[in-house]
């Protein structure tokens, strides 16, 4: 019988440092998730339990105030994860560019549930998904380690960043139907309502080691050496 060509779910182990990538820049594949991801995942944890959540976020290579690749958020100062960066500002950031679906399993009987059902059958929003995710999209996501910094309230860096994450997380909707269809004047458009509550607390990443994953369980690290002069003139990687 002929061997399968397709990996192990996790086939390549990862407890120690994997194909190592210094560099004064990040990898492209890093720049890539970084510009195209809509949200991150950020994970905190306090002295007992982790804690995941689902943040906008505005992607700089450098600001006035940091030569070094810098990721704004912000968060409500009574959020349980402001009550965990307070008492422990060490974070990681998870990043992916791809669409998340996942295909109908090979499975045809069974009467398990749960993701997915066996023998689920693939409908043509899916089929479009899917093909977005193996052709136009990327097909790895990279974690980010490091600690995150509350800037001073009221100061010309908090406000600085703040519009800059602002402006990056404001954009124009389509008006969408009942089923799902745009309306049939494409150049009618709506800004989307974004703002900013006054008390909101900005919280800043500097990016300097992560580790990229792609889809079939392989792994690299990369460390990013600090270099002065970087360009502050992009936002995701998109010029502002």
């Amino acid at each position: 019988m002929a061997e399968s060509v397709n990996p192990p779910l996790s086939y390549e182990a990862s407890a120690t440092t994997t194909h190592p990538h210094v560099a004064t820049s990040l990898p492209s594949e890093v720049i890539s998730c970084l510009k195209n991801s809509r949200f991150l995942h950020l994970a905190t944890c306090d002295d007992k339990t982790p804690h995941i959540s689902l943040m906008s976020y505005t992607y700089l290579p450098s600001t006035p105030y940091d030569p070094h690749p810098t990721i704004i958020m912000t968060t409500n100062p009574a959020s349980r994860k402001t009550n965990h960066l307070l008492s422990n500002p060490r974070v990681s950031l998870l990043v992916h560019d791809w669409v998340s679906h996942r295909p109908p399993t090979r499975a045809t009987t069974g009467d398990r549930e749960g993701s997915p059902p066996p023998a689920a059958t693939r409908s043509s929003l899916a089929s479009l998904l899917l093909n977005l995710n193996t052709s136009a999209l990327s097909s790895i996501s990279t974690t980010i380690c490091g600690e995150a910094r509350f800037l001073e309230a009221g100061s010309d860096e908090e406000s600085w960043c703040k519009d800059r994450h602002l402006e990056n997380n404001t954009f124009e909707e389509e008006e969408i139907n009942l089923f799902g269809q745009q309306q049939q004047d494409p150049n009618a458009r709506r800004p989307s309502v974004v703002s900013i509550d006054t008390d909101v607390r900005v919280v800043t990443v500097r990016v300097t080691e992560g580790r990229i994953a792609d889809w079939k369980g392989g792994v690299r690290d990369w460390v990013l050496l600090p270099t002065e002069g970087q360009d502050a003139g992009l936002v995701n990687g998109v010029s502002s």
